[in-house]
């Protein structure tokens, strides 16, 4: 949990975020004065040239059915978009662009590389590439906060695909390489509730990081699959997932958290002591293990981003 901002911090965020506002025009529901709101614009966007699985423009823009429904039928009034089931799936549904559709899509985007250079143009070449590094790093430093996570089905393919990457990662840095088979067990029914629990964090829908936790009734829980994708790496996903699994292990009745990990994991291990880990006697047979951690979990604290349940 971060520390309490204070109000010249929040003030400076939320000055940003109307400079930008008003600067790409998404300031009233003219959006770059094509008569629609700026979100209906940038569903037209995603759908893209190829359309797009409704679940999937769902997670990808973190809209809850009803409001995506709303915009599609507004889109579809306006002739813009086509709703239809997957022949191949009767369960999903597809939304694609019309042809007046993707002439609006193209209109779009010619509008928007104005936008751009009306932002570019009046600076020199000195200040526009501070901008452009400045909108890099602001981009980059923005991806926490669009991340979310969510309790999954460990026989999910979302999860498997993040254990098989996390599986072939230690493989790659274990001096000995890494077998799963020969360490101890954390297998789907273990990470069930109320077993236990896998969590996933997501970006724009797909899975970036993971981490599981195995409950022992009165005993420590076990904190397992700790996993961040390269490119969530250097964002502080690692510490929001640990954050995560422990109040969810404190939301089931953990009172304590256990860990064991291999010493080539430094930056894990400098993670786990950061965030008040420490370091014990080992209480597991876990043949890759050099390290065991243990945390008292202390009182529920409110809730900044929780876990969709």
């Amino acid at each position: 949990m971060s520390e309490i901002m204070n109000t010249d911090d929040i003030e400076q965020v939320r000055s940003f975020n109307r400079i930008v506002a008003e600067a790409i025009g998404a300031t009233d529901d003219q959006f770059l004065g094509r008569g629609r709101p700026m979100a209906e614009s940038r569903l037209l966007w995603e759908i893209g040239h190829d359309g797009a699985d409704l679940r999937d423009l769902r997670a990808r823009l973190n809209l809850d059915s009803g409001y995506l429904s709303r915009m599609l039928s507004s889109l579809q009034r306006q002739g813009m978009v086509g709703v239809q089931t997957d022949p191949a799936d009767q369960r999903v549904r597809r939304a694609g662009l019309t042809s007046a559709g993707l002439a609006e899509r193209v209109e779009l985007d010619r509008l928007s590389d104005e936008v751009a250079l009306r932002v570019l143009d009046p600076l020199s070449d000195r200040q526009r590439s501070s901008l452009l590094a400045a909108m890099s790093e602001v981009e980059r430093l923005l991806q926490p906060c669009l991340v979310r996570f969510a309790i999954e089905d460990p026989t999910s393919d979302d999860a498997r695909w993040c254990f098989e990457q996390y599986f072939a990662e230690l493989d790659q840095r274990f001096d000995a390489g890494f077998d799963p088979s020969l360490s101890l067990s954390a297998d789907a029914d273990e990470l069930t509730p109320p077993a236990g629990a896998l969590i996933l964090a997501r970006l724009h829908g797909k899975p970036v990081g993971c981490v599981a936790i195995k409950l022992h009734g009165k005993a420590p829980a076990e904190l397992k699959r700790m996993w961040v994708s390269p490119s969530g790496r250097g964002l502080g996903l690692g510490r929001q997932l640990l954050v995560e699994a422990e109040r969810q292990a404190r939301e089931m009745g953990a009172s304590k958290i256990r860990l064991e990990t291999n010493r080539t994991l430094s930056e894990a291990i400098r993670l786990y002591r950061h965030a008040g880990y420490v370091e014990v006697q080992a209480f597991s047979d876990e043949p890759y293990a050099h390290h065991w951690f243990e945390k008292k979990l202390g009182a529920q604290v409110k809730r900044r981003q929780g876990v969709a349940k």
